[in-house]
């Protein structure tokens, strides 16, 4: 079994507490061992990057520090919080000026920044190092005949990192291929959701979300799925906001990708959190 550090950050504890929970299920069923850090502390988020850079920093370093001393790779299911702390863990390491400062505070909790591993999505853990092989595998229960289109969202793959495909990825289709589901092709698969921008022109975010989940529908997709939970929370919780605004009749479910995993591997549907969702899933309900 194959162990990383992880870090759930603040949305897996609440309001996804689903995708953590399926996270745990699937990794156990594909031999991968994640293990909480202790103390952990929020990333900052996309917004506090905008207000104090070097504060921002700090609080990823925190996190990344707590992992070195475990030696482990740190691997974090949030899109948002994998950018934040793959790119302080980039910055870091080119820069010793700014690594020297950001140790001046750390030694306040006795933690020094080394740059010793490397940050993770769970996504790229499960693709790379299990691999798609692997996975199929472990399929008893395909998602045959069902169409889902897969959501990339914007940081996953922006800013690029390791010369990845950043116009035309293919990963998320080869993993949902793997469990036996028919990948959705759709143009705005790497669009944003609109992050916060609901809170300072609700507009132009329920444009966003319309504009995605009526792309998805055109294409012929049954189901969105996704690999961060603030894509989710837009996506599901703006749904009867957009059909009152533009009077569409949008009714999309949009699950976690770990969601789709674990019930093609036979997990029930109770385990990996599926039931209390806005938009029923009736297709995995019925499982």
């Amino acid at each position: 079994m194959k162990a990383y550090s992880y870090y759930p950050g603040c949305s897996l504890e609440k309001m996804a507490a689903s995708y953590h929970v399926s996270t745990m299920e699937v990794a156990q069923r594909l031999g991968v061992e994640l293990k909480e850090l202790e103390d952990w502390n929020c990333c900052g988020a996309t917004a506090y990057f905008h207000v104090d850079e070097l504060l921002a920093h700090t609080l990823s370093a925190r996190n990344l520090a707590i992992a070195e001393k475990t030696g482990l790779d740190l691997v974090a299911p949030c899109s948002g919080c994998y950018k934040n702390m793959y790119f302080t863990n980039a910055h870091l390491k080119e820069d010793p000026d700014l690594a020297e400062h950001i140790n001046y505070a750390l030694q306040e909790d006795d933690l020094q920044f080394s740059g010793s591993i490397q940050v993770r999505h769970l996504i790229e853990v499960f693709v790379r190092d299990v691999g798609i092989d692997e996975i199929k595998k472990r399929v008893s229960s395909p998602l045959k005949g069902l169409r889902v289109a897969p959501y990339y969202g914007c940081q996953v793959v922006r800013p690029q990192k390791d010369r990845e495909d950043v116009e035309h990825p293919r990963f998320f289709e080869d993993l949902l291929s793997a469990v036996g589901a028919t990948p959705t092709d759709y143009p705005l698969k790497l669009r944003c959701c609109g992050g916060s921008l609901i809170v300072t022109n609700r507009r132009a975010a329920l444009t966003m979300v319309r504009d995605l989940l009526q792309n998805a529908v055109d294409r012929g997709a049954q189901v969105i799925a996704t690999v961060c939970p603030l894509c989710q929370l837009n996506l599901e919780c703006y749904q009867r906001h957009v059909n009152r605004e533009f009077g569409t009749n949008l009714s999309l479910p949009i699950l976690y990708f770990t969601q789709l995993l674990g019930l093609a591997m036979g997990i029930p549907a109770k385990r990996l959190g599926i039931g209390t969702e806005l938009v029923a899933p009736a297709f995995a309900l019925a499982r």
